[in-house]
């Protein structure tokens, strides 16, 4: 069985992008090389993907439009086929993410702070929304970088019962839970975190109940414990995502808790670098392990492979996505496969 990448690009030159569309690639899971088999053009900043749990259907965001659009997977060799598309009822729709059923898409809209939920129909297109959900929030100091509320992601926790939007703009994640009659998302409980910080990306431990949270502007992480029942989260601790003695300007991008739930990994765009940190068996806590190179500029995303041998990193202003071999010890080592591919900003993995 062949397993497939997909990787999102940022196009538009308000972005510098520099790329075309949705690039397709053949993974060696061996090796972790990639082998270029398409080019889906015509895509303006198809920057954030996901595909469905059926490995049948890919869908994209659509950074700084107006839209979500979904494609069809050729089983035999990975292409793309455009199916549909919707609107998302706001601008710079940033992230989407499935319901626990599959039959439902998540999508938040970054410039003008609202949530989107789309039904997903059996031929994989979708359904126009009932109604937007809009996020609200207190605004933080950030002059530039805190204009609105900006929630920036909206990933379904381990128990697939409450979607969380760490919110940039108003320094908070809040907790919403799904209400499929009326397809529409539904605020629960929320978290402010430390003024300034703006929260982007948050991951959940795969068995006990606690949540890690990239915060952008400051460089800090916070780990929070999660309460299963309601949804709320309650820091635990914040430490910094960059070493110690590095005083240059960085900010926050992804996070990711390895599937064994020992470690956790981000990405820091300035430092452009990749931290490791171990979690402590006992508290859940973070202690720093390791800081490698991204070998590239606004290392934007990462993700791990499928079998999490790989660890893949989108370069965005580097124009590259650069390969760590994952240690037994978790620690990250070079790897040679680095792959030329012109503003990438998301890298997800099928196999049809």
């Amino acid at each position: 069985m062949t397993t497939f990448a997909y990787v999102g690009c940022y196009t538009t030159p308000e972005r510098d992008g520099r790329g075309k569309g949705i690039n397709v690639y053949a993974v060696d899971r061996r090796t972790g090389a990639f082998r270029h088999v398409q080019l889906l053009g015509g895509l303006e900043n198809p920057s954030f993907l996901a595909v469905d749990r059926s490995n049948r259907f890919l869908y994209s965001v659509h950074g700084d439009r107006s839209e979500v659009t979904a494609y069809s997977i050729d089983p035999a060799n990975g292409h793309l086929r455009t199916i549909g598309r919707q609107p998302t009822g706001g601008y710079n729709p940033i992230h989407l993410a499935f319901d626990a059923s599959g039959k439902f898409l998540v999508v938040t809209n970054y410039g003008t702070d609202s949530i989107a939920v789309f039904p997903v129909r059996p031929d994989g297109t979708l359904g126009p929304y009932p109604t937007l959900t809009t996020v609200n929030g207190t605004l933080g100091p950030h002059r530039t970088e805190q204009k609105n509320v900006r929630p920036h992601h909206n990933p379904l926790d381990r128990q697939g019962r409450f979607f969380y939007l760490p919110t940039k703009g108003a320094d908070s994640v809040i907790a919403y839970r799904l209400d499929t009659k009326r397809c529409l998302a539904v605020h629960a409980c929320e978290v402010a975190a430390r003024p300034g910080a703006g929260p982007r990306h948050i991951d959940f431990h795969p068995r006990r109940a606690l949540a890690y949270v990239i915060n952008e502007l400051d460089s800090t992480i916070t780990t929070y414990r999660q309460d299963r029942a309601s949804g709320r989260l309650t820091p635990l601790q914040v430490v910094r995502s960059t070493p110690p003695e590095f005083t240059g300007y960085s900010t926050g991008a992804e996070i990711a808790v390895d599937r064994a739930g020992r470690h956790v990994y981000v990405s820091n765009r300035g430092h452009d670098s990749i931290g490791v940190f171990a979690i402590e068996p006992g508290k859940g806590t973070l202690v720093p392990k390791q800081w490698v190179p991204t070998k590239g500029s606004v290392p934007r995303f990462f993700a791990f492979g499928p079998d999490e041998r790989f660890l893949y990193v989108a370069n965005q202003g580097g124009h590259s996505i650069v390969t760590y071999r994952v240690g037994r010890d978790r620690r990250l080592s070079p790897s040679a496969v680095k792959v030329k591919v012109p503003s990438p900003a998301c890298i997800v993995f099928a196999a049809p």
